[in-house]
């Protein structure tokens, strides 16, 4: 658990005011609006995320997701790092999981699959003028 307070502590060193704000946008989904203006710090951030099942020392994936929708990549790197070394999961382990393990992606899940041919509406050409 120390490397966890420690991942946590660096994260919050690394986000200023003004990337908690953005990021608590990027949960405004799972963050209801009157706790979202209650969270003030970093520290109150991970407190919410982890008393509503959203992050734990083992399941760091929804913050991976929130990094990354937030275009945060040097604080995504230190979660998959604390993931690949600390945890020992790796990208490959979760290959399969990687959609539906973040709960507001499972509805994109069906999208990202090729239609089929009988899925495809065919649109007849256009009437040609006189």
């Amino acid at each position: 658990m120390a490397e966890y307070s420690s991942l946590l502590s660096d994260l919050s060193d690394n986000i200023t005011n003004e990337d908690l704000e953005q990021l608590k946008s990027a949960c405004k989904e799972d963050i209801p609006e009157e706790h979202s203006d209650a969270i003030t710090s970093c520290k109150e951030w991970f407190s919410y995320l982890e008393k509503n099942d959203k992050l734990a020392h083992d399941n760091l994936s929804y913050m991976e997701h929130i990094f990354e929708i937030s275009r945060r990549p040097d604080l995504l790197t230190r979660v998959i790092e604390y993931r690949t070394t600390v945890l020992k999961i790796d990208e490959d382990d979760e290959i399969d999981t990687k959609l539906t393990r973040i709960p507001s992606a499972k509805k994109y899940k069906d999208i990202i699959r090729q239609p089929s041919e009988d899925e495809i509406i065919k649109l007849a050409p256009p009437p040609k003028k006189a």
